[in-house]
């Protein structure tokens, strides 16, 4: 069997059991489709993702639930003002021994897991937050000079509340950068809203129930990676993403006048990864433009800001996004 057909075969198969838990996932975590989608293409890139949204919106209910369903051990950290980094990493202590020997043993702290839940990541001190950083890029911590290698797979979900300013800290650019997508978790519609209020009050509650496993996640991961990428959507994320660089020759007017500093070379990566894992959840054998303009705003959201000006006028970073990302595709249409 040729290597085309084998590898089509491999993602029906897959699709078929990313549906299964997706159906699974909204049992518990009712609506809010587009939510649930992205969080499982960050699974399925291997990265992590933040999530923002006001309180009661069901975050903390979907990680709980992504843990179940994908089969993966997961902990969770509530993000304190006094949180200190051996909270996060573990830390090591004087053990003495029947015979009265010393020695120092590791404990490990709650990031030596699968799943990791940053409740409220913006309230921990600048000190804390970046005890994240080498394990989210390196997937090990270094603790008492030893490199302790974290689980397999490893991803970080966060959680930041867009509106509760007082007492936090927001995240440094080098932090936002290593979350493959922003996930913006709004208020459901009306009709959802009624089907949670029935799901969420009565006597008993709906429960989701395994579909993968660690080994079933690594190899989506791995699959993800061979899916093909067409010249012409590779040209379409690096003509986008370098679009937003203020700096860059030939950048609109309105680019150049409103973002103080563009994504990096890491938005596209982003970009090359979350566009393969949206075709694979819809089941199709490569990426299309589409895919492209559909990640635009989760992928560099936070991976650029608008300057002063721009604030002062009531500009959006979700709108230049949306605006650029169209002109391109017409001009490119156009050509």
């Amino acid at each position: 069997m040729s290597e085309p057909a084998d590898l089509l075969g491999e993602i029906d198969a897959l699709g078929i059991k990313l549906q299964e838990a997706r159906a699974s996932i909204t049992r518990r975590f009712i609506g809010q489709e587009r939510v649930v989608d992205l969080t499982l293409t960050a699974l399925l890139c291997g990265g992590h993702a933040l999530l923002i949204g006001l309180p009661g919106l069901g975050k903390t209910r979907l990680v709980e639930t992504l843990s179940t369903v994908m089969g993966l051990h997961g902990n969770r950290i509530q993000f304190t003002p006094d949180l200190m980094p051996a909270d996060i990493l573990g830390s090591e202590v004087l053990d003495t021994a029947e015979d009265g020997s010393r020695r120092f043993r590791f404990i490990p702290g709650p990031i030596f897991c699968q799943l990791l839940m940053a409740d409220e990541i913006n309230r921990a001190s600048p000190r804390t937050q970046s005890a994240l950083l080498q394990a989210m890029q390196e997937k090990t911590v270094t603790v008492a000079g030893e490199n302790r290698p974290l689980g397999t797979p490893f991803h970080v979900l966060a959680t930041q509340n867009p509106i509760e300013q007082e007492g936090t800290y927001p995240l440094p650019e080098a932090q936002l950068d290593r979350f493959l997508v922003q996930i913006d978790v709004d208020y459901p519609d009306r009709a959802t809203e009624r089907e949670i209020l029935l799901a969420t009050t009565g006597a008993e509650e709906a429960e989701a129930h395994q579909v993968m496993t660690q080994a079933d996640l690594l190899a989506a991961q791995v699959l993800l990676r061979r899916m093909p990428v067409g010249e012409s959507v590779v040209e379409m994320i690096l003509d986008l993403v370098r679009a937003f660089r203020p700096d860059e020759p030939g950048v609109s007017d309105r680019v150049r006048d409103t973002v103080a500093w563009g994504p990096g070379p890491r938005a596209a990566q982003a970009l090359m990864l979350t566009v393969r894992a949206r075709a694979l959840l819809q089941g199709r054998l490569a990426p299309s433009p589409e895919d492209v303009l559909d990640m635009a705003r989760p992928v560099l959201s936070h991976r650029m800001a608008l300057n002063f000006a721009a604030r002062a006028r009531g500009d959006t970073l979700a709108d230049l996004i949306d605006e650029t990302a169209t002109s391109l595709t017409r001009a490119e249409a156009a050509a």
